[in-house]
């Protein structure tokens, strides 16, 4: 062999920048792990993760003491796959951390002819045992090494690796080295990119180094949208620089801003092999990666074959489980992709999307299949497939997701198609919108028309259905849409006589309509003010959605009933259908829509009770369901919810906050809006002492105590009582008498309780204490059987007063007592406790319990943790079959009922 001059300068660590960011999650981790012996640390992940970076801030940043092993650094490239090369770099980074070492072993690489390699390495590894020096060897961009001989001198080199040399390997693809071996042995050290990804207080650290101030929004944004990556964050803030509208870029960043694009071409597709990079472009229409799919797309047969390369190799590819079954690509680079498709084979996107389409309908998937028949272009295919997937979609309350592929849709597909159109009135009418329902409305009343002036059961010329059965109840559809319609309009009469129309057109057996039907004419009582009819037809209707099996309506419908209870003074009742509705939720095979909101309304029955901690409980619970599954109102709701919550805890301008967010996102449904959130902000003006803004608020909207009472307007004709007892009004007490009777006469009894306590308010306001006490004795009468005590609370200290009168003449003293005494303490309903747990949970698993009952998402709790999502995953897999659950909601509820929570 032959001495070659060796280039100095990759025998020297990058030098940390004054940008880089302190991270002592795996700084700290990565000493620790190479202050021990023996150990192998491989650092995998794509390009631009910062593995050189953290590596040096690892070794070199933190102190170099007595003790702390000396680094030998080598930062490989793509001419150094020749072997003589490779570990002539090898032994001069060994010999410029440790002289004395490895001087043999050069010598014999470097001698005429040929040394066998292992005998080299016999020769550095007797050397480096018998020194007294520990070393720590990094081998920086080892991908770029090819050679297999080298791989096969590496694993002799790891498989009697001394005590004093640890091995650092970073590197954009897993080596073919003994990796399962030392995994086995618990010799390797693992930091792949969910390790390295930024957290947003890194990303947070980062900008600011950069001289970048960004919104916590902002940093949100950006850190979801680069998953962390840090040279995505590192090109986004050189695009930010000099920018004057921040936000607006960080909306907009895609895989398209041209540095990304560049660094990508450059250090990763332009790299690839011809297969490679024809495979990445034509699968990148698939937000979802599995083998045979994209085989399907390509029209090749290595699928699964090059999503485990792909997966090696560390490009861009992330496991969506843990059989390695399905993929999908980082985000910055699908957007890339795509963008290059869009480039090189523009018409051939419309087939590829054709062709994923129909795998994923013949693989069950039909929200996948209209989505890519949707972007491929294919009306008729699309609008095929949309009114197939009708039905199911509308049993889990999926308007949102129909409405958005109908909008997508021409409109002449509708004029064949008279299901769709009456499919796209429903979508349309459950988020509140009827602009465009008429004319597709009339489209099925045509042909409906056309249908009864064909003999027999010939169908008319032309027309479209995916199922006869929605063909054969289209009438009784179009009447039920033609009473939401109606009510929507105001017009109470026009509704039940729709929704009778439709109720005789149904079969017996017809659940899904005959509920949906007798839903309608409950809210038109609800309208009326017949609260006790609208709730005896609420309670049908569940019943008909239960024969039906439609889970998300019988949720959906618990919300309606729950507060036609509430307003009736039953909260016994109330928080039971809650339950109920959870309990039915929880017996199907996967999340339910609705589930959030449930929590949401126990939440709100809970801090009726008195019980903030549990009522907080349920809230956050409500949290643990991912987004979607929210009914169309929960967000607003769960705002609501929240206010009460503040406001009950002092924090009145939280609570403020909290109505002015309800507000943006209320959501018009077919329910009355009978407590809008300004006469919510106005009862907290109340309590803020500010009666002045609430008496604003009622002059705004034409409220008088002179006023013809209504069952809707009765919420803000109460607020509006509230501001006038806080003035000081002397006509409140006659106003109030007035809304009492009305209430009474409703059968409204929570509205009836309210306003006793009112009444009570402002007789010992008018200095009449018998009136006041009377008042509050008939409100404790009401209240004792139905477990009130948040009401009495939210009256403050002089309520307290009068409940403390009453008290001592002996009205209701127990309970008296237990209203004045709450603080958080009222149970909530637990589960049956078990016998004990038969395999005892690991300490690492309790901490993922604690972590469970807090307000941390999966990925949160991995980071606070140091692991991986997929670690947090499977301790939480465990946890549940130790305590025998399957959610997270009977987890914490399980493990509070053990004391788990409390160790």
């Amino acid at each position: 062999m032959t001495s070659a001059p060796l280039l100095q300068t990759k025998l020297y660590a990058p030098r940390l920048t004054h940008a880089a960011v302190d991270r002592p999650r795996l700084t700290q981790v990565l000493r620790g792990r190479l202050g021990e012996r023996s150990s192998v640390v491989l650092v995998s992940a794509p390009a631009g993760f910062g593995k050189s970076t953290i590596l040096a801030q690892a070794l070199l940043g933190g102190s170099s003491g007595q003790g702390s092993p000396s680094v030998a650094w080598l930062s490989l490239d793509d001419g150094d796959s020749d072997p003589e090369t490779y570990w002539g770099y090898v032994l001069a980074a060994l010999r410029k951390a440790s002289p004395e070492v490895g001087a043999s072993a050069a010598s014999l690489l470097e001698a005429p002819g040929s040394t066998p390699i292992t005998t080299v390495l016999t020769s550095l590894i007797n050397d480096l045992a018998s020194s007294d020096q520990d070393l720590v060897l990094v081998l920086d961009d080892y991908h770029v090494i090819h050679q297999p001989v080298i791989h096969e001198a590496m694993t002799f080199l790891v498989d009697h690796l001394p005590s004093q040399l640890r091995l650092v390997v970073a590197t954009r693809s897993d080596p073919p080295l003994p990796l399962a071996r030392l995994r086995a042995r618990g010799e390797l050290v693992e930091v792949r990119a969910a390790d390295l990804r930024f957290t947003e207080p890194e990303a947070a650290a980062y900008f600011e180094a950069m001289g970048l101030t960004l919104s916590p929004g902002e940093l949100t944004t950006l850190e979801g949208r680069t998953e962390g990556w840090v040279a995505a964050l590192q090109l986004a803030a050189l695009s930010l620089q000099g920018r004057d509208d921040a936000a607006g870029f960080i909306d907009g960043f895609a895989g398209d801003d041209r540095h990304v694009v560049d660094y990508l071409v450059e250090e990763v597709v332009q790299r690839q092999s011809a297969g490679v990079h024809d495979f990445l472009l034509r699968t990148s229409v698939l937000p979802r990666l599995s083998g045979s799919l994209t085989d399907a797309v390509t029209g090749r047969n290595d699928g699964r074959a090059m999503l485990e390369s792909l997966d090696r190799d560390n490009l861009f590819v992330v496991p969506l489980d843990d059989q390695r079954r399905w993929y999908r690509y980082h985000h910055l680079f699908a957007d890339m992709l795509r963008a290059r498709l869009l480039d090189e084979l523009p018409d051939e996107v419309p087939e590829l999307h054709r062709r994923a389409s129909a795998w994923h309908e013949q693989d069950g998937d039909m929200a996948a299949a209209i989505d890519h028949a949707v972007a491929a272009g294919d009306a008729d295919r699309a609008a095929g497939l949309v009114e197939a997937a009708l039905p199911a979609m509308t049993r889990e309350r999926r308007e949102a997701r129909l409405r958005r592929w109908m909008e997508a849709l021409p409109d002449d597909v509708f004029a064949r198609r008279p299901v769709l159109a009456n499919g796209y009135v429903g979508a349309l009418m459950s988020t509140g919108e009827i602009r465009g329902v008429e004319p597709r409305l009339q489209i099925a009343e045509r042909w409906i028309e056309m249908a009864a002036a064909e003999p027999g059961d010939v169908l008319p010329a032309g027309l479209l259905f995916a199922h006869e059965q929605e063909w054969r109840q289209l009438p009784a559809r179009v009447a039920i849409q033609r009473a939401g319609l109606s009510l929507m309009a105001g017009d109470v009469a026009a509704t039940m006589d729709h929704a009778q129309r439709a109720l005789d057109a149904l079969g017996p057996d017809e659940h899904l309509g005959h509920g949906a039907a007798t839903a309608l004419r409950g809210l038109a009582s609800w309208r009326l003010g017949d609260l006790a009819a609208a709730e005896a037809a609420y309670a049908e209707t569940i019943g008909h959605f239960v024969l039906a099996r439609h889970v998300p309506d019988i949720l959906g419908c618990t919300d309606t009933l729950a507060d036609l209870r509430l307003t009736l003074g039953r909260l016994r009742d109330a928080e039971r259908a809650y339950r109920e509705a959870l309990d039915l939720a929880e017996a199907e095979a996967g999340p339910v829509r609705g589930t959030p909101d449930m929590y949401v309304g126990l939440a709100s029955c809970l801090l009726e009770r008195g019980d903030i901690e549990a009522a907080r409980l349920h809230l956050r619970m409500s949290h643990d369901f991912d987004e979607h599954l929210g009914l169309p109102r929960y967000s607003h709701r769960w705002r609501l919810a929240e206010s009460r919550i503040r406001a009950a805890e002092g924090d009145l301008g939280g609570a403020l906050a909290m109505l002015d967010e309800a507000e943006q996102v209320y959501d018009l449904d077919f329910s009355p809006d009978a407590q809008p959130v300004g006469a919510r902000r106005a009862r907290i003006w109340v309590r803020q002492g500010r009666p002045d803004l609430a008496l604003a608020w009622a002059a705004e909207r034409g409220l008088k105590v002179t006023d013809e009472l209504a069952y809707l307007r009765e919420f803000e004709h109460l607020t509006l009582a509230r501001a006038l007892l806080a003035a000081g009004d002397a006509e409140v007490v006659g106003f109030l008498g007035r809304l009492l009777a009305a209430a009474r006469a409703g059968g409204r009894l929570g509205s009836a309780l309210e306003i006793l306590l009112l009444r009570a308010l402002a007789f010992q306001q008018a200095g009449d204490a018998r009136a006041a006490l009377d008042a509050v004795a008939q409100a404790l009468e009401m209240a004792e059987p139905e477990g009130y005590v948040r009401t009495f609370l939210d009256e403050g200290p002089a309520m307290a007063a009068l409940l403390t009168a009453a008290a001592s003449r002996g009205i209701a003293p127990p309970y008296v007592a237990r209203v004045l005494g709450t603080r958080n303490t009222t149970p909530v309903e637990p589960a049956p406790l078990p016998q004990g747990l038969v395999d005892p949970l690991s300490e690492r698993e309790l901490d993922v319990l604690r972590l469970l009952a807090s307000e941390l998402s999966g990925p949160e709790i991995a980071r606070h943790l140091v692991v991986s999502l997929n670690t947090v995953r499977t301790h939480t897999k465990s946890i549940y079959a130790k305590l025998g659950v399957g959610s997270r909601r009977a987890a914490v509820r399980r493990a509070e009922d053990l004391g788990l929570l409390r160790r």
